[in-house]
């Protein structure tokens, strides 16, 4: 069964139309598939939601629409979340350390590159799925299988 692991760049467009939403809703659908977040995914994605209203993407209306439908997908299991520890934390200082002047690694994406790494190591996770081009990079560098579903297959 595939594990994907979800950065908040990809999970986004399952909910709101963009380049790669059809993609991501192929993968997502395809039988056996494992979505796995990290945490840290509860908080960003409420950012990418306000940051849609904050640019006129969409109204306040349908914020509350995307938020429902989200946790209405955590409530159901549609995901699995893996809570942040201290090891992911310091994984990720030093994924900055080493890829942050040459890669423009950042502190976010830094944390969940470490939950993802955490989890390939430990078989779980096949795949990062994301559309930043910096941390889609960095992952490869890492040694991790990356789909980046704005990009055709």
């Amino acid at each position: 069964m595939p594990g994907y692991f979800l950065d908040t760049s990809a999970l986004a467009k399952l909910y709101h139309p963009e380049i790669g939403s059809k993609r991501m809703d192929s993968l997502v659908q395809a039988p056996g598939t494992r979505l796995i977040l990290s945490q840290l995914s509860l908080i960003e994605i409420q950012s990418v939601f306000a940051t849609k209203v904050r640019t006129g993407v969409i109204d306040k209306a349908a914020l509350d629409q995307l938020r429902g439908l989200f946790f209405s997908d955590l409530a159901k299991g549609r995901f699995e979340v893996v809570l942040l520890a201290l090891r992911h934390v310091q994984s990720a200082e030093t994924l900055v350390r080493t890829h942050g002047v040459d890669y423009a690694l950042r502190t976010l994406d830094a944390i969940q590159l470490s939950v993802a790494l955490a989890l390939s190591r430990r078989g779980v996770v096949s795949h990062l799925v994301s559309s930043d081009k910096n941390l889609c990079n960095v992952a490869g560098i890492e040694g991790l299988s990356v789909i980046d579903p704005s990009v055709e297959a």
